[in-house]
């Protein structure tokens, strides 16, 4: 808004310089409600003209009322001391408050146009010091806190009620505009309104009168000739307001006639006037008929005046007032002028100040051109030189003058500050003496206070007790007007923690149903992805497509699978590894797989997506009950742990309970030996020849989907302590491969390789049965034999279907047995295996191959040929996406399942094995002494024959 938006500059023939603008802020806004009395001077007359000012928009619209009731009546502005500066003192400042933008805008009085700052109210706190000055109080915002002084105690209670009333209905207004559907299971706790939450803690405090609102305005400005008070931070904008005002004082000093006359003017032309129409800033009317009004309105005041002299005379003539009016007049007319007088002598001394900073800068400007003009009259090059020479001599003469003044000035400072310290020493010796002289007092008052009390009769005691008594009752009243401070104060922080704790609610319910909208969405997206790969792959696989056909599908096909996950726009971040380091999805080289590889990375992510606050329900509470606080040493097998094993352990868990797991499996051993993992691995070191090489190659083929076993990786050199110190632990096994994934597992979880090896030892010679990882593989073999069995008991159709095609699945299951499920499984899935394994045994490793089998049973009935289904064998338990679906499976639906079953069966086929091995053993045996027999005869041929040629 320019210059035109005041009507004090529209009516002015002297305009303000162009770079002057008013902004929508610096106007004192008010409601349609609300109207101003605008006081047009002219000739002496006075007219009140009712304008009525509303909320514009910087196109000219008018602002629609809200349905919000306003918190008061009064325009929220006023006067308030502000503390800043260097020396952060109080500068008195006209605060007013923006309801556009939730702003509180302050100038240094209530006539300037340009604001020397803003506080941003929408996320700021109240506060005020009980011990502070009175009417102090503090507005914290997340960049600054500025501290404000009102003029009393309830001008300041005022002014933190309105701030937090025009806060709560900003934030209201703008939740109104982006409230968003809620679920139906989601509701929230419902909010008493502002006022009434408000009048619970504190009661409404009245309007001051005469401190805030336009009334306020029409007060002198406190502070207006204190040179402390000018903005020295805003200089700029202190000229520009000075220079406004000072317009805007010469505009109607320029329009009052010669013939003003003050105390006398006729009552009825003031009503006339103030039927006369302003122009207001939200009126629809063109700048060229708000200037002709303004014209129309400037003549009428000129003729009134020339109407009204001689009529003022020829009543002066006929009636004579009272003395004692016509003095307060002429008072009131000299305080006036006086204080004009002050204000123009302080405007005329910064003007006079820029003046001399001009002529300076014009003496300099003199100068520089009178130089020139010699230059340029010279007549030869010569005097050129000359003129040049003798700039150069006198610039030299000048840097000797600096130098030398520089040096004086050296010199000067030495002296102040040896003076300084001269000083300081005085001042030390001063308070020496007068520490001294301190002492000597009190000890003459103690002695005067002990023969007064010795001298001192009843009357005497009578009196202190009396002093003392008073002094007791006046500590009591001003420990009850403490007490009553401290109640109003915690009654406001109570209501400003109420209102904060509400608004915070209110935004984290918000964005908790955002992001759970997003999560769904975008899961939903993953899900119609898969689905439309999947449909894309059956259409590949029909017989009914032409060439042509089929080409397109196979380049949609290959442009998806090349296509990255995270190419999209997602509301955070999205790993390809998850947060134990593995790679969700597999890189597989088949061209034929990497369309199942894309299928089964949007599975796993939808199902991430939808179950990400799985560890943060009723789980995560029950371990947080079970174990929060407790130490390992504590901790008791139960069947509550147990159960919340098998649900899974939160990651910030499962390291404690592992620990306690393996020690309380290897306790007795531990204590005997508490240094034997050193000394393990200092045989290692120091007979390396005699560890396995074997360890050495498949170092760096270990878990190689994680990131955290990358050849650089630190974990490497403690895998392989650890996978050394067992092959002396155990030279029966030594090491075969697996027991690499084995050890890496355990030391990604548990982060320290002793830990790790006591779990190898734990999972290899306590759980484990004997001869499972022999280089015969005896134990494993049993186990697949009961498995078989089984499947033909709890998957029947799947059995049959296998058999039929000459499946045999323990090609498959066999590495799912000696591995415990690593790189087989999604991480997050084969954890919860790990964690109940750990716990029960075995037979948790039966449950969740059964649950596999189950899981994909529709599956692979459905293909019908041996090597499509030895690949999908292969393939499928990465593609497993319901983590509790399969848990479910393999702790319910495998039921009974009880582990003497599983003894029973497992000693029955390891004596059939160990027959067939003994009987194979037998046949090797009878083979090679045939053989040996075989040869001694064809040596003796030989020996014969040679005979007879000799």
């Amino acid at each position: 808004m320019e210059n035109e938006g005041s009507p004090s500059t529209r009516s002015s023939p002297l305009l303000p310089p162009p770079d002057i603008h008013i902004s929508p802020a610096d106007v004192c806004v008010c409601s349609e409600e609300t109207q101003q009395q605008a006081l047009v001077q002219s000739d002496g007359v006075q007219f009140k003209v009712d304008t009525q000012i509303c909320t514009a928009q910087l196109d000219g619209t008018t602002i629609t009322p809200k349905v919000f009731p306003p918190p008061s009546n009064t325009k929220l502005c006023g006067y308030l001391s502000k503390q800043g500066g260097p020396l952060k003192s109080w500068k008195s400042r006209w605060f007013t408050y923006e309801e556009k933008s939730c702003q509180l805008f302050y100038y240094r009085m209530a006539h300037d146009i340009n604001p020397l700052g803003k506080v941003d109210l929408s996320r700021a706190t109240y506060s005020y010091p009980l011990q502070g000055e009175e009417g102090t109080f503090h507005v914290i915002t997340p960049e600054r806190t500025v501290i404000l002084k009102a003029a009393n105690r309830d001008a300041q209670m005022y002014w933190l009620q309105q701030l937090q009333l025009k806060r709560v209905l900003y934030r209201d207004q703008h939740a109104g505009h982006q409230s968003l559907p809620r679920a139906e299971n989601q509701t929230l706790d419902s909010t008493p309104s502002t006022n009434n939450s408000t009048a619970d803690f504190l009661p409404m405090v009245k309007t001051p009168s005469g401190l805030v609102g336009e009334e306020a305005a029409n007060l002198p400005a406190p502070g207006v000739n204190n040179p402390l008070n000018m903005s020295l931070k805003h200089p700029l904008i202190e000229l520009q307001n000075t220079m406004y005002s000072l317009f805007r004082r010469q505009s109607q000093e320029f329009r009052q006639s010669v013939f003003h006359v003050d105390a006398d003017h006729d009552p009825s032309d003031t009503q006339k006037a103030s039927a006369l129409p302003v122009p207001t800033p939200g009126s629809s009317q063109t700048p060229e008929s708000s200037n002709g009004k303004c014209e129309s309105l400037h003549q009428i005041h000129l003729d009134h005046s020339l109407y009204s002299m001689p009529q003022n005379r020829k009543s002066c003539k006929e009636k004579s007032k009272p003395l004692e009016l016509k003095d307060a007049n002429a008072l009131e007319h000299t305080s006036r002028l006086h204080q004009e007088k002050l204000s123009l002598a302080d405007e005329f001394k910064a003007q006079k100040e820029l003046v001399l900073l001009l002529h300076k800068v014009l003496e300099a400007a003199q100068l520089e051109k009178r130089t020139c003009a010699q230059f340029l009259a010279a007549e030869g090059e010569q005097e050129q030189l000359e003129l040049l020479r003798h700039g150069e001599r006198r610039l030299s003469e000048l840097k000797e003058h600096v130098n030398s003044m520089q040096l004086e000035s050296e010199t000067l400072q030495w002296d102040l500050s040896q003076r300084d310290a001269h000083v300081a020493e005085l001042q030390e010796s001063v308070q020496l003496l007068r520490q001294k002289n301190q002492a000597k007092q009190e000890v003459i008052l103690k002695l005067s206070e002990k023969l007064e009390a010795c001298g001192a009769n009843q009357q005497c005691t009578n009196g202190v007790k009396s002093e003392t008594f008073k002094q007791l009752t006046l500590e009591n009243e001003n420990l009850k007007d403490d007490l009553k401070a401290y109640k109003i104060q915690n009654k406001f922080l109570n209501s400003e923690i109420y209102q904060l704790t509400t608004l915070w609610r209110k935004s984290s319910e918000q964005e908790k149903s955002l992001i759970l909208k997003c999560a769904v969405l975008e899961a939903n997206n993953c899900q119609m992805e898969s689905r439309y790969l999947g449909v894309l792959q059956k259409l590949l696989e029909s017989e009914k497509l032409n060439p042509e056909q089929r080409d397109a599908i196979k380049s949609v096909i290959k442009d998806v699978a090349q296509t990255d996950l995270n190419t999209a726009i997602k509301p955070y971040h999205i790993s390809d590894y998850d947060e134990n380091g593995f790679k969700i999805t597999i890189d597989y080289k088949a061209e034929d797989l990497k369309l199942l590889a894309k299928i089964q990375a949007l599975e796993v992510r939808s199902q991430n997506l939808l179950n990400q606050e799985e560890c943060d329900g009723p789980s995560l509470a029950r371990c947080t009950q079970l174990l929060f606080g407790r130490p390992e040493e504590k901790l008791s097998l139960s069947p509550e742990l147990k159960s919340v094993l098998r649900t899974g352990l939160p990651r910030e868990y499962r390291a404690k309970v592992w620990r306690f797991l393996i020690l309380t499996r290897t306790r007795q051993f531990r204590e005997g030996c508490p240094d034997h993992y050193q000394e393990l691995c200092e045989k290692s070191r120091t007979s390396p020849h005699l560890v396995p090489r074997q360890i050495q190659l498949d170092l760096h083929r270990t878990l190689s989907t994680n990131q955290h076993f990358s050849p650089s990786s630190p974990l490497i050199p403690q895998l392989e302590r650890v996978l050394q110190a067992f092959s002396w632990q155990n030279p029966t096994v030594g090491y075969v491969q697996g027991l690499n994934r084995l050890a890496a597992i355990a030391l990604l979880v548990l982060q320290k390789e002793e830990d790790a090896f006591w779990c190898l030892v734990v999972i290899v010679e306590y759980i484990m049965p004997q001869d499972y990882y022999t280089k015969d593989l005896v134990g494993c073999q049993a186990d697949q034999h009961v498995l078989k069995d089984l499947m033909w008991e709890k998957l029947p159709r799947l059995m049959a279907h296998l058999e039929a095609h000459r499946v045999d699945v323990s090609l498959i299951t066999v590495e799912w047995f000696l591995v415990l499920f690593v790189e087989n499984l999604p991480s997050r899935i084969l954890f919860k295996v790990w964690d109940a394994f750990l716990y029960e045994g075995t037979k948790v490793i039966f449950r969740y191959a059964l649950a596999l089998f189950k899981y994909r049973e529709e599956d692979f009935l459905k293909i019908h040929d041996s090597v499509e289904i030895y690949q999908y064998l292969r393939l499928f338990p990465n593609t497993i996406a319901d983590g509790r679906k399969l848990t479910s499976i393999a702790f319910s639906d495998m039921n009974p399942l009880p582990m003497k079953l599983l003894r029973n069966r497992c000693s029955v086929h390891l004596e059939h094995l160990r027959a067939e091995m003994k009987e194979l053993e037998n046949l090797q045996k009878a083979y090679k002494a045939e053989h040996v027999q075989c040869k001694s005869k064809e040596l003796d041929t030989l020996a014969s024959e040679d005979d007879e040629d000799v």
